[in-house]
């Protein structure tokens, strides 16, 4: 399994913690230092099925300095977050099985 994740996250460790008491290989990617592509983040979109604003943490500062709103088209969205990977909601987990966000942390299990 694939876990974009922000050690700074307690989602994200609570994610990472879950996959690891279950003895799931989790190969992390800090996605914060190593940002995902564009081309990654539309990937990761249709594996998700989400809208990109599904994807975002709108209530990040950045959302609004960048004058992101609910109403802005995929590709801003998608954009923006390629450029400033701290608007990517997290945790976001991969597996063969599916990809989900953790948000609970619980839902990275579904996709075990």
């Amino acid at each position: 399994m694939i876990l974009w994740h922000n050690p700074r996250c307690s989602k994200s460790r609570e994610a990472l913690a879950l996959l690891q008491a279950r003895g799931v290989t989790v190969t992390e990617r800090r996605y914060l230092e190593d940002a995902p592509t564009l081309a990654e983040l539309r990937e990761a979109q249709a594996r998700l099925g989400l809208t990109a604003i599904k994807m975002m943490r709108v209530k990040e500062p950045a959302f609004k300095a960048r004058g992101l709103s609910r109403d802005s088209d995929e590709a801003m969205l998608l954009a923006a977050m390629a450029e400033e990977p701290k608007l990517i909601e997290r945790p976001l987990a991969f597996a063969e099985k599916g990809a989900v966000i953790g948000r609970p942390p619980e839902r990275v299990l579904d996709i075990l």
